[in-house]
């Protein structure tokens, strides 16, 4: 079912602080940082952040009604304050990929001593949240997402290439900075001179992917800026360049979430294509709300329309002029949906 809704209440709720937090080991050396708060004896709910690679931050916990919900966050493994940091180099990233995150989340589930849970995300957060779902359903109580994808490698090739017919001169700068390093020089980047034939979507964010990794520091933080820059030019309109999304994290946390994502994205988030759309119908009896804007550049309304026609129980909201980071309007939304999923459904 596909609605264009009114505004709604755009309160949010206070900020609290977590009661509760920890590490968690989940094997290959990795530890995720989860917390916990709200009510202990609240319905369990998981916010599964975005990027990947961007952390959890506190203000998520403010859509959740802490009287009623026990609000779990936690942070990806390389981001956040999950450990080893893929801000480091030396971290290896051979042990991180979509299925490991899924497997990470059922782990942390397990050690909560959570028989199902409410699940919030949005934009990578929303493909992450579907490739548990799909896995696990008898663990899910109910979905909420905002800003959908579904990370196939269409919406990837649209991200970091067709995007690029908004915004031309920043693109052809996205592309000139995969192209720093020559092969020689350890980057098995596009190269060649400017002007010749750009490479397929999946070898330019696999240049990017090896520059982060690069052991000249120099480098590694010029390949970051320049998807920065990027990142920021798509999102500008929303933004109105006051602030950069992207660029504006700090250092340490920057290099992780362009390293991450440029491991992810060139891999195709190792989905099938397709994959979370054609078997969304294993969501078929749980309860979903899909929230997205009408002018979301970086993921058009388009993915969202598709996965609410091939989802019998979810309810898609369009919000007129909102694009990828949301509106008032959005969050208030996302909020109306986890206070009506706290009172009728069940823990």
């Amino acid at each position: 079912m596909t609605t264009v809704e009114p505004p709604v209440s755009r309160e949010l709720y206070p900020p609290i602080e977590p009661y509760e937090s920890g590490m968690l080991d989940v094997g290959d050396g990795n530890h995720i940082y989860w917390e916990a708060s709200g009510n202990p004896a609240g319905k369990p709910a998981l916010v599964v952040h975005g990027g990947p690679g961007s952390g959890s931050g506190p203000s998520r916990r403010q859509f959740f009604d802490p009287e009623r919900y026990r609000i779990v966050l936690f942070d990806q493994r390389g981001c956040g304050r999950s450990t080893p940091h893929a801000s480091d180099p030396a971290t290896g990233m051979r042990h991180n990929t979509t299925w490991h995150l899924v497997a990470d989340m059922e782990r942390l589930r397990e050690h909560l001593g959570v028989e199902r849970w409410v699940m919030y995300g949005g934009s990578w957060g929303s493909t992450l949240i579907l490739a548990y779902a799909e896995t696990h359903p008898e663990r899910v109580a109910a979905l909420v997402i905002a800003a959908v994808t579904t990370t196939r490698r269409s919406e990837i090739d649209w991200l970091y290439r067709g995007a690029g017919h908004f915004y031309p001169e920043q693109w052809e700068r996205f592309v000139a900075g995969a192209r720093v390093l020559g092969p020689r020089d350890g980057a098995g980047g596009p190269g060649g001179p400017e002007g010749s034939d750009v490479p397929p979507t999946p070898e330019l964010l696999a240049a990017y992917a090896r520059l982060t990794e690069h052991p000249d520091r120099a480098v590694r933080e010029r390949a970051t800026a320049d998807w920065c820059d990027w990142e920021d030019a798509v999102l500008s309109a929303e933004t109105g360049n006051a602030t950069r999304p992207f660029g504006d994290r700090p250092g340490k946390d920057r290099l992780a979430l362009v390293r991450i994502c440029a491991h992810y994205f060139s891999h195709g988030a190792w989905l099938e294509e397709g994959a979370l759309l054609r078997d969304a119908g294993r969501l078929a009896h749980l309860p979903g709300v899909l929230v997205h804007g009408r002018l979301d550049m970086g993921g058009p309304l388009d993915t969202a329309w598709h996965l609410a026609r091939a989802w019998p129980g979810a309810e898609l909201t369009i919000v007129e002029g909102a694009g990828h980071l949301g509106s008032g309007e959005t969050r208030a939304h996302v909020r109306a949906a986890l206070d009506r999923f706290a009172r009728h459904t069940t823990p």
